[in-house]
């Protein structure tokens, strides 16, 4: 299987990471977003496409049209209603790749929908942040052509790996991921805001190093967690909602992913009341930022 025409929806960063990397190999890409429609973004998008070799599209069903392989790369939660806003222009011999990071469930009602239209769906669940490895980022496929198409995505550079026959298996395995993952960063988040009040940080952080040595605690670590949740704060709060679905599913109370995703959000809001923009505040430490939040409180 060959694709040679694809439409990617969602050109915010992992949407336009992998549109440009494909363009760059003759791919014909094609994209949409939301954010085309806000006149405050719109220049911005248009200057990054015309950089990456992609073409914009006004709606994400122009995107689509003709489209052999349709990738979904939005947030949480705009997944389903991406899906189902598509379904009628989709076709029957085209492929929509659902990447989003969401429940089991919400692949499978999406898979419904989508596979309405004669469309084929596959779930998809990226397991790595996408900027390092880009194509290489490693991918879990799910579904019941999943194998078929594994082999196509990987002739153009990706690194998909097929976990099930049945869509939600590959999503199960990110949401409990994301339990682990977003909630060191929550963690992070909330040690280190209390220990910079106390004036603790260093002994802090040295005596999670001494527990555990090869995390990093005395290097970057700790500025590395806390950019991600301040970066990326609200689209990752989305997420653990999605996570806290998941658990319930399983028959289980998501006390800790709900608390995750309040830290994720809550951050994400402080910063966005002090006007505070992450991409003007690299390269990223977190102890200024930690300083202007808090100078902010102690003000009320």
């Amino acid at each position: 299987m060959t694709f040679s025409d694809i439409a990617m929806i969602g050109f915010g960063e992992a949407g336009g990471i992998l549109a440009g990397d494909l363009a760059a190999q003759g791919v014909r890409v094609r994209a949409y977003d939301t954010l085309l429609d806000e006149p405050a973004t719109r220049l911005r998008l248009q200057e990054k496409a015309a950089r990456c070799g992609v073409t914009l599209c006004n709606s994400a069903q122009q995107a689509t049209q003709g489209a052999q392989l349709v990738i979904s790369a939005v947030t949480a939660g705009a997944a389903l209603d991406v899906a189902s806003g598509l379904a009628p222009a989709l076709q029957p011999g085209q492929w929509y790749l659902d990447i989003n990071s969401v429940a089991p469930a919400t692949k499978q009602t999406a898979c419904a929908t989508v596979q309405y239209s004669g469309a084929t769906y596959v779930d998809a669940a990226v397991m790595a942040p996408v900027p390092p490895k880009r194509l290489q980022t490693p991918i879990l496929l799910g579904g019941h052509d999943a194998d078929t198409i594994s082999a196509g995505l990987n002739a153009l550079g990706f690194s998909t790996r097929v976990v099930s026959g049945e869509v939600g298996v590959a999503s199960a395995i990110k949401m409990c991921r994301s339990v682990m993952i977003k909630g060191l960063e929550a963690l992070t988040t909330e040690c280190l805001f209390t220990a910079r009040h106390y004036g603790a940080e260093e002994e802090v952080l040295a005596s999670l190093q001494a527990s555990f040595p090869g995390m990093g605690w005395d290097a970057a670590l700790p500025h590395y967690l806390f950019s991600r949740v301040a970066e990326h704060g609200w689209r990752r709060a989305e997420e653990m909602e999605e996570v806290a679905e998941t658990v319930r599913a399983a028959g289980g109370e998501p006390h800790m992913s709900q608390a995750i995703a309040q830290v994720q959000r809550g951050l994400a809001e402080a910063m966005a009341v002090q006007g505070l923009n992450y991409n003007k505040l690299e390269p990223f430490d977190w102890h200024p930022l930690v300083d202007r939040l808090t100078a902010t409180r102690n003000r009320k």
